[in-house]
């Protein structure tokens, strides 16, 4: 058996995000329109890769029903208008769906079984809600297998600051007012929008062009966020402001081994070095990245003194509090979402895993001081995922 390729992230490409449900930009936006979209933006701003070399498709979706169902991987190769010769599959974990696509389509690439494939997943939380018709086994209750509220994301994340005091709600209103000012700095200096495919919408007010994120709040304050209610639990500390709004969008993003990459010409953004995935009680589902991301510095043979920028999906503030809590790192930590993250530009599910991969490649061009970024983060159901990268603009520390 050969030794195994390297896996590189040529490329990702995003739609905007917009607020879910009626008075959102994609409430009259098919959900396989929306992958189809976002792939056509990937696939034109590739023009060296052969349509006809992509070994696979593998797209994400948590709640996989009408539009959001029918194999999206394959249905939406068909769409983007690949040749019927390229194979495509669904896949789901929930908040990791697209992260999932992207660490499976590497085992493969790794492997030699595939040259190159696509990755990416998308959410329709408008037409979909979490969770919808789903029928939970009785046994879990009956059983006390989980708590009650285990799929009560937000309980959870209650949870996280029952169990660990020092996670105030004061802190996670800080972290969220800061996403949405360090989101608001990007765009201000235009650093989101390169990697964003407009979508053309229609609505009861005509026909729109969606090119950027939806429901941004850049005036946030701490007095403004004090007054949130707590919809969770009365006098709780999980609000709207310190939590990831309910959003669609999909993401998108083109994987290959390094010498098919060079072989046809395409740009090499990040180098896979290691990923995990694990599993931690479900009703404190938000602490899962801090496992994930031991066992993928154990594998990589790292230390988190590696990692020298970190892109963590903002699921609730208190999550990603947690995690810096284990790791000994400052709320402020400049290396942790430098341009914010899902708390303001909004977490749809299942695609939200390469939103932050487009980030840290991007943060990469930039930093050439930087040699590995992680990408991390909590699941539904209790889990974690995180994914190693290194920087091939590395040139030593500065």
């Amino acid at each position: 058996m050969a030794d195994r390729a390297e896996v590189v992230f040529v490329d990702g490409v995003r739609t905007p995000f917009g607020r879910a449900g009626e008075k959102g930009m994609y409430w009259g936006t098919r959900a396989d329109d929306l992958i189809v979209k976002a792939m056509i933006g990937l696939l034109e701003r590739n023009p060296s890769l052969p349509k006809d070399r992509i070994d696979d498709v593998a797209i994400a979706a948590t709640t996989q029903q009408g539009d959001q169902g029918l194999t999206l991987g394959r249905t939406a190769a068909i769409l983007a208008g690949l040749p019927m010769s390229v194979p495509g599959y669904a896949i789901d974990r929930m908040c990791a769906g697209a992260m999932t696509a992207t660490t499976t389509v590497a085992g493969a690439i790794a492997f030699g079984a595939y040259d190159v494939a696509i990755a990416g997943g998308v959410e329709h939380m408008g037409r979909h809600p979490m969770g919808l018709d789903a029928d939970p086994n009785p046994r879990f209750l009956a059983e006390k297998l989980v708590s009650g509220d285990a799929l009560n994301m937000g309980m959870t994340a209650e949870r996280l600051h029952d169990r660990f005091p020092q996670l105030t709600k004061e802190r996670s209103d800080r972290f969220g007012m800061r996403s949405q000012q360090k989101v608001a700095a990007a765009y201000e200096a235009g650093k989101i929008q390169p990697d964003l495919v407009p979508v053309a919408l229609r609505s009861e007010q005509g026909y729109g062009l969606a090119t950027q994120d939806e429901g941004l709040r850049p005036g946030t304050t701490m007095e403004g966020l004090a007054t949130l209610k707590t919809p969770f639990r009365p006098h709780g500390r999980v609000t709207a402001g310190n939590a990831s709004p309910l959003t669609d969008g999909a993401t998108v993003s083109l994987l290959a081994s390094n010498d098919a990459a060079k072989e046809l010409g395409l740009g090499v953004k990040m180098r896979m070095v290691s990923f995990a995935f694990a599993g931690v009680a479900p009703e404190v589902m938000g602490i899962g990245p801090i496992p994930s991301t031991e066992k993928a510095l154990r594998k990589a043979g790292l230390t988190i003194d590696d990692i020298g920028l970190f892109e963590l999906n903002e699921a609730f503030a208190v999550q990603v509090l947690s995690l810096l809590d284990h790791f000994g790192i400052d709320d402020d930590d400049p290396r942790v979402n430098p341009w914010g993250g899902a708390i303001a530009v909004g977490h749809p599910l299942a695609s939200s895993g390469v939103r932050l991969m487009i980030q840290l490649a991007r943060h990469f061009e930039e930093r050439p001081d930087v040699r590995y970024g992680l990408t991390a983060m909590c699941v539904g159901l209790g889990q974690g995922g995180s994914v190693i990268w290194e920087n091939p603009h590395y040139k030593g520390k500065k």
